[in-house]
């Protein structure tokens, strides 16, 4: 019996519709193979918040902005072998989506 090592995949970006479009094609890649997938796992999002003041100086009303940056994670399990894994290598990727992959 050979045991076929997983590979997690995890992306991570801003745009969460980016990283929703290329979940499904690493899925669609996977299961034109016959690959076993699980996931896209959708990972708590990361809220950055920044609050700077509206005026440089020290003169005037105290006026405040925030500012808002949220970060997507999905998590994808993929039973690997070496062709899936050299075809989701080949996904063209945004520049606003990052792909960590690991072998287990």
């Amino acid at each position: 019996m050979i045991i076929m090592p997983t590979a997690a995949i995890k992306l991570v970006s801003t745009n969460p519709e980016d990283i929703d479009a290329i979940s499904k094609n690493i899925k669609s890649i996977a299961e034109t193979l016959s690959i076993k997938v699980k996931g896209p796992v959708p990972l708590p999002v990361h809220k950055i918040v920044q609050t700077t003041r509206k005026t440089p100086c020290a003169n005037g009303s105290h006026t405040f902005e925030k500012w808002e940056m949220r970060v997507h994670k999905r998590l994808l399990y993929v039973d690997s072998n070496e062709q899936v894994l050299r075809q989701i290598m080949r996904i063209q990727v945004p520049d606003t989506v990052q792909i960590e992959i690991s072998l287990s």
